[in-house]
């Protein structure tokens, strides 16, 4: 690899219609002593709760296994092994494809009855060498893994998705035989060439969401896509709450002028004092009112200012439940914010914040507990890089 890029992980899921649960699980980890990214999506046998525990099982098992170095065609095969066989098909009642991604750009894929994963570098797909490897489940009846190696870099994607996405369409009139993986390659290109820098979220929600139109928004099997792309770092910087010392407000707000990247002000005393110190002026924006978020204001040079502990709570609730509303406050915004960067920094401010001394509702943690919670969510849930500065 050139230089080190960020490993930007995302995925969307749908279920299938009519069943409250999807059968494809999605996990991934960043082992951040190594530097290794590690992803798994399993698609359950079926649909609904059966076939989501199977999924899980499956993805659980595959992702602990390579986390702890179990060389990853060994783990594939005691996956395969411990998994219960379909009496009638005599099948494995989960699939899945594995990725581990070493520091330095050597990426691993094992794939067992997925749809093929596909390497993208810019818009062009690129070839994969793929081994084959036959071993034996329970019923001794042979299965067939595939073993990939290669190295990426920098503006590289892996997709991967269950086979909700190829066959979505089965049996409409201009898909009859289901979307197919030629189709979905030649629309990646096509979502790629017109918007070469999506997030590996972005990108999987538009697959996913293509899926459910094909299927006349109703999706006719569970449908999970993954993407991996290698980017330069998106950066964020995030301050809240005001210095403990008065004669710090400069030097933040020296340190939030100079910072290269996307910057947010959470905190309306906060975003006092960076407006006096930088000469800024503010303005609240009240075309989007919401009931429970507070509005967001306005600075020339400042990506998003928003009130302090009641809109960072909220998106700390989103991010923790994984979805976020299709609305425009505050704290969708933050959220939109959050995980479209790559590398976090938040400074936050030690000094007591009078306004928040009086009737702080139970439900609402305090600054610096808010910040733990969205830092921990963000790396664990998001693979984020995450810093935090105390001043």
């Amino acid at each position: 690899m050139d230089k080190k890029p960020f490993i930007d992980v995302g995925f969307d899921s749908k279920s299938k219609y009519n069943q409250r649960v999807t059968g494809d699980t999605f996990l991934s980890q960043r082992i951040k002593e190594e530097n290794r990214t590690v992803a798994v999506l399993s698609d359950g046998l079926g649909s609904g709760i059966k076939a989501s525990v199977l999924s899980t099982l499956t993805a659980t098992m595959a992702l602990k296994y390579i986390v702890n170095r179990m060389d990853i065609e060994k783990a594939a095969s005691v996956i395969m092994k411990t998994l219960p066989i379909c009496k009638e098909r005599r099948i494995s009642y989960a699939t899945f494809t594995l990725l581990d991604i070493e520091p330095e750009g050597m990426v691993r894929i094992v794939e067992y009855d997925n749809p093929p994963f596909t390497l993208m570098r810019g818009s062009q797909i690129i070839d994969v060498d793929k081994k084959e490897v036959v071993i034996h489940n329970k019923k001794n009846k042979a299965a067939r893994l595939l073993i990939s190696k290669f190295d990426v870099s920098t503006g590289d994607r892996i997709i991967f998705h269950s086979d909700g996405l190829n066959q979505s369409g089965m049996g409409k009139h201009n898909t009859p035989l289901g979307w197919g993986c030629d189709a979905v390659r030649d629309y990646l290109q096509d979502v790629i060439a017109r918007k070469p820098h999506i997030s590996a979220r972005n990108l999987a929600r538009c697959l996913v969401d293509k899926a459910l139109e094909n299927d006349g928004w109703h999706c006719g099997d569970d449908t999970t896509c993954g993407v991996i792309y290698f980017r330069n770092p998106r950066k964020l910087l995030i301050v809240t709450g005001p210095p403990m010392e008065l004669q710090c407000d400069n030097e933040i707000a020296a340190s939030f002028n100079s910072f290269t990247g996307k910057k947010i002000i959470c905190g309306g005393t906060t975003a006092k004092i960076l407006a006096r110190e930088l000469a800024k002026s503010i303005s609240v924006d009240l075309r989007n009112l919401h009931p429970e978020v507070p509005p967001h204001s306005i600075m020339d040079g400042v990506d998003l200012v928003t009130e302090g502990i009641i809109t960072m709570t909220k998106t700390v609730e989103y991010l923790e439940n994984g979805n976020i509303p299709d609305s425009t406050n505050a704290a969708v915004k933050l959220s939109e914010y959050l995980l479209d960067s790559d590398e976090i920094t938040f400074l936050v401010g030690t000094r007591l914040n009078e306004a928040n001394q009086v009737h702080v509702s139970q439900n609402i943690e305090l600054r610096h507990s808010i910040v733990r919670k969205m830092a921990t969510v963000l790396e664990q849930k998001y693979l984020k890089i995450v810093t935090v500065r105390y001043i």
